[in-house]
């Protein structure tokens, strides 16, 4: 089932409608942009110039992930800092790209934390926050937080509700997370409509669930034809519940070789090529039905600075 109609997603934030348009595919970028593959921790120096080289070269998007521990099995630190206190550094230095986190892991922080630092993210950049959520892959920060790995998906359900309840005038919740009634508010409100949340992956919920909740959906990537079958099973879900077209996206690691026509071959969760192909594999995802691709530079060979250039100037234009 291909949606042809194109019908226009929900406006929801800056950030959420500059990047997500229906029949269109946008590109953004892994936070830290820089090249770490010998190491799970990243050398962070320049961060903050090349999310603004980012910014003005074009890309839709930046996105931060919720690492709270060096985790020797997982080998990725992410961009260290804590993901809330960098969206308001980010927020402050930066004018129009879209800041997303992809994505909070909602059972090892209290709601009403997320709730308050994700609308004081979106209101202190204009607007420009998406909010990805998880239910966390990472077994060890469990008992480190005290905090219980085997339910995390109920936990995550419970969450993810009352982060919704603090977006509306009249708050009301009750759940393991606590009591809120109407005589207290969370203050600020979203910018926007309310905060744009977009599960990731199953986050140990039904499909159902993640169609009628979610603002949107991250995905992992797979080979062609079977994420196609993936976002035709998500379409068919979003039009049998009676729910509006909801953008998809997933990330990309990326090597970009020298040679502009260079065939693909593969690296972890992505492939190194020439920038032609890479084109043309974008815009075969844009055919199927994935709306942004977040490119992460982990593992790129090339100066990231020249990556940077190069994907502006043969990869960018293809989808403007």
């Amino acid at each position: 089932m291909r949606d042809d109609t194109h019908t226009p997603f929900e406006q929801i934030n800056r950030g959420y409608n500059t990047t997500f348009q229906n029949g269109r595919l946008s590109v953004g970028l892994v936070v830290p942009i820089a090249q770490y593959a010998s190491s799970p921790v990243p050398d962070m120096v320049d961060h903050l110039t090349r999310v603004q080289k980012a910014e003005k070269l074009g890309f839709k998007a930046v996105w931060l992930r919720d690492v709270p521990f060096n985790v020797s099995s997982f080998g990725d630190a992410g961009q260290i800092f804590d993901p809330f206190a960098y969206l308001g550094y980010l927020a402050a230095t930066t004018t129009d790209i879209a800041l997303g986190v992809a994505s909070i892991v909602l059972p090892l922080r209290h709601p009403a934390h997320v709730a308050k630092a994700a609308a004081t993210a979106d209101v202190l950049s204009n607007g420009r926050l998406i909010l990805g959520v998880a239910s966390g892959d990472r077994p060890e920060e469990y008992p480190a937080m005290n905090r219980d790995f085997g339910t995390r998906g109920d936990a995550f359900r419970e969450s993810y509700d009352y982060i919704r309840a603090m977006n509306a005038p009249a708050t009301q919740i009750a759940n393991r997370f606590g009591k809120v009634g109407p005589s207290i508010e969370m203050l600020p409100k979203p910018a926007g409509v309310k905060l744009p949340m977009l599960i990731t992956g199953s986050s140990r919920q039904l499909p159902d669930w993640i169609v009628q909740h979610g603002d949107g959906w991250m995905i992992y990537p797979r080979p062609g034809v079977a994420q196609d079958r993936v976002l035709q099973e998500w379409r068919s879900r979003l039009a049998a519940l009676g729910q509006v077209p909801k953008p998809v996206l997933q990330p990309l690691y990326i090597d970009l070789a020298e040679d502009p026509d260079a065939t693909p071959s593969p690296i972890h969760l992505g492939f190194r090529s020439g920038h032609r192909p890479l084109v043309q594999y974008l815009q075969q995802l844009e055919q199927i039905g994935v709306h942004h691709v977040a490119l992460n530079l982990r593992l790129s060979a090339a100066p990231v600075e020249q990556t940077l250039e190069d994907l502006a100037e043969y990869v960018l234009p293809a989808f403007k």
